[in-house]
């Protein structure tokens, strides 16, 4: 018999905490800074990385206090997932609340942590740190990829 995945089986709400933060798949795409037209709510997105993401794991370099740190800083929630427009097509937590299941390099999926950059699906080599740049600047930055599947990653 084979057992059916968490992920699977429970709601957004039900996931214990490990479970809901084994979800994040390491690619580092919502830790792009974003620019929003407030008239019409489109997001332009930048290759220009948060400056607590580390470009190499594309994680978090001070998760447990990122909120402190970069004020501005959006913690995910069930309802937050629902909220925000602009969680990458490629999020587990959006895959499971639209009730789609994990692509093959999710981690979880997968067993291994390296899928995701081997998919070209995180943003491994492709940003550069916010630190010197000036948010005038970011227009200069603005990239499509990030609001995109890649081919291999189907």
């Amino acid at each position: 018999m084979t057992k059916v995945p968490f992920w699977q089986q429970k709601t957004l709400e039900e996931m214990t905490r490990r479970e809901w933060e084994s979800l994040c798949d390491g690619c580092g795409r919502c830790c792009l800074n974003k620019l929003e037209d407030w008239d019409t709510g489109e997001i332009a997105w930048t290759n220009i990385g948060c400056r607590l993401l580390d470009g190499d794991t594309c994680r978090c370099s001070n998760y447990e206090h990122r909120q402190k740190e970069v004020p501005d800083c959006i913690g995910l929630t069930p309802d937050m997932v629902r909220k925000i427009s602009w969680l990458p097509p490629t999020c587990a937590y959006r895959l499971i609340d639209e009730g789609a299941d994990l692509y093959w390099w999710h981690h979880l999926v997968s067993g291994s942590p390296e899928t995701v950059h081997q998919a070209g699906v995180s943003v491994r080599g492709r940003t550069i740190n916010e630190k010197g740049i000036d948010v005038e600047d970011y227009e200069d930055f603005i990239v499509v990829w990030p609001d995109q599947v890649p081919e291999g990653a189907r």
